[in-house]
Parts: C-alpha cells; sequence; structure tokens
C-alpha cells in the first residue's frame, strides 16, 4: 500500500490544482470498497474532501431512514439497479450527481450577499457562497425516485473537483482465472461528460473473494481469517491520449443536439442518451477503460482474457439466472 499513499499524496495536489480523480476497479465481494480505503491513515477520514466517493445499491445501502444517514455521511451515493428498481439504467439522478462531482462547478448562481456593510476575507467570502440559501435554493437535495431526498453533493462548490471510485461490472465476480465481466456504460458517461476530464487510476485487487467468497458454507456470515488481499493502482492514465478523441467527438455530438438551448452538466437530451453515434461512444469508452485495467491485470502476471469477455452479449448467454454459480464456473453476486 504505500505506492497507494504515495499515489494519493501526488492525486491530493491535482484536486487542490482544479483536477479531478477517478479509480476504477473489479469488485470481489460486497466489502471491497471499505476494506481498499480502509487501509488509508486514519487521517485521511477526518477530512471529506479528501475521501473518495462512491456508489452503492439503493435497496441494500438505503432501505431506511438508518442506512441512508450510515452511508451518505460515508459519502456513497445511491444506486438503483434495473433488476431490482424501475428507477435504475444509465440516466438516474445519481449519475448527474457523479459526473458533477468531477466536474468544475458551479452548477447554480450562488446568491448574492447584499449586505454592504459587512466585510469578510475571501476564504469566509467563499464558503459563503459555497451554502446556497435552503429556503429559495432546491439544489441542497435530490430525488432518485420522485419521492426519496438525499443530500446533492455536487451543490457545495468544496465538492467539486472530487475523488469518485466505482466498480464498472456493477456485480461481484468470482472467477478462479480472474476473467472480468463487461464494463457498465456509466463509467463512459463519468469520462465522457465529465468538465474537465477526470484523471482516471486504474486498480487491480485480489483475495477479498477469499475472505468471503459465494461458495462458502456455514458460517457464512463469519469471514475467513488468514487470507492475503493484493491492492495493485496502475499508473494514471493519460486521459487526452487514451479517451481525447471520444471527448472531442461527445463534444460536437452535444454542440449538434444542443443548438442555441445549453445543457446543465450530467443533463442529457434524448438524442444525447439513445441516439446511435452517443450509444457507440459509450460502448468505446467503457472498452478503453476496460483494457487499462487489464493492463494492471496483466502486471499482475495473469494472462490474456478471450476478447469476446469485454462484450456485453457474452454475457447475456448467462441466461435470466442473476446470482449464484454460473455455467463457466464463475460465482456472480448483486452488489
Amino acid at each position: 500500500m504505500m505506492y497507494a499513499l504515495t499515489l494519493l499524496r501526488k492525486e491530493r495536489i491535482f484536486l487542490q490544482a482544479g483536477h479531478t480523480n477517478f479509480c476504477v476497479c473489479s469488485p470481489l465481494f460486497r466489502l471491497d470498497d471499505p476494506l481498499i480505503w480502509g487501509t488509508l491513515p486514519l487521517r485521511y477520514m477526518f477530512n471529506p474532501d479528501n475521501m473518495r466517493w462512491s456508489l452503492a445499491s439503493h435497496d441494500l445501502a438505503f432501505p431506511n431512514k438508518l442506512l441512508s444517514t450510515f452511508f451518505s455521511l460515508g459519502q456513497t451515493l445511491p444506486c438503483h439497479r434495473l433488476a431490482h428498481s424501475p428507477y435504475g439504467g444509465l440516466f438516474q439522478p445519481t449519475m448527474t450527481q457523479a459526473i458533477r462531482l468531477l466536474s468544475r462547478a458551479p452548477f447554480s448562481a450562488p446568491l448574492a450577499c447584499n449586505d454592504s456593510t459587512t466585510t469578510s476575507s475571501s476564504a469566509t467570502a467563499a464558503a459563503a457562497a459555497d451554502i446556497p440559501d435552503p429556503f429559495t435554493s432546491a439544489a441542497l437535495t435530490y430525488t432518485t425516485t420522485g419521492h426519496d431526498t438525499f443530500p446533492a453533493p455536487a451543490a457545495y462548490l468544496s465538492r467539486r473537483h472530487g475523488w469518485v471510485h466505482i466498480f464498472p461490472e456493477g456485480k461481484v465476480h468470482q472467477k478462479d482465472d480472474r476473467t472480468m465481466r463487461y464494463f457498465k456504460w456509466g463509467v463512459a458517461r463519468l469520462i465522457l461528460e465529465s468538465d474537465p476530464c477526470p484523471d482516471v487510476v486504474p486498480m487491480w485487487i485480489e483475495g477479498p473473494d477469499q475472505i468471503m467468497h459465494e461458495s462458502r458454507k456455514f458460517p457464512r456470515f463469519l469471514p475467513r481469517l488468514g487470507k492475503t488481499v493484493n491492492v495493485t493502482f496502475g499508473e494514471k492514465v493519460d486521459v487526452d491520449k487514451v479517451f481525447g478523441d471520444l471527448r472531442e467527438k461527445w463534444k460536437r455530438l452535444k454542440e449538434k443536439e444542443e443548438g442555441s438551448e445549453r445543457l446543465e452538466v450530467g443533463v442529457l437530451s434524448d438524442g444525447l442518451k439513445y441516439g446511435k453515434d452517443a450509444v457507440e461512444l459509450r460502448k468505446e469508452c467503457a472498452m478503453r477503460v476496460r483494457e487499462e485495467v487489464l493492463k494492471v491485470r496483466r502486471g499482475r502476471g495473469w494472462p490474456d482474457e478471450d476478447p469476446k469477455a469485454g462484450l456485453v452479449e457474452t454475457w447475456a448467454l448467462e441466461g435470466p439466472k442473476k446470482e449464484g454459480k454460473m455455467e463457466d464456473e464463475s460465482w456472480v453476486k448483486d452488489t
């Protein structure tokens, strides 16, 4: 983990200078995220601006007010899964929040202070502009269903250029040869639509599946001790080289679709959601992100995968079974 700490110290400089940080990783069990970042020194936990944002399943992490408060304070955003909720999908409101966390902001004009007799330092003034009037602004919260309410972290200027960590496969996937599933297209939205493009750091983890394997017997609720966990951080991706052409195509496509009416960051028209060109850009972007994670996998000594492993069509052959042991001997679990 010493390399990880060095990397994060460097990335913190980028955050202060106006850059965002975006980590992508392959999930092996439901507690991967707290296990990975729980290894950081305790001092990181006392500064929310220095900690990652992540996404978690709405039905698992946000089923009631107590857990919703707990995970919200842990800088986790509620994400609906289409297999369990009609509110899921690529264009749910939480994706807008994630995109804006990675962007430069502001997304709504701060309210001006009319008291000319008040003087303050630039730091105090910035802090005041960071907190909209709760009686006249609806930007402090957002809804994922039209009925629930969650804090909107992107409403605060101090949250801009944030650090987001995601698992693009969208579910636990445990396989002996460490083959990954296809990457869901939400990862492409975070790269194509964020302004500016975030710094992308690929990661590879091994060992958590041995602690809580999906095939474990009684007592299932107890973790298996004495296992080795390895967390490998790849080098920061050259985003201009890897994603620059895709972002330029997306920019032209968005300008063509918008016309004279500008869309807010994270908000898309139907053409940008479902148009053929937009869909193809997301597919290609997700594949390129997956390739960056595969580079870290190769560095750990694993052989190349079957090229078809990155295609959604390949995994559609699993059939209607959503969880458990699959025909290819892998174990799958919703996260």
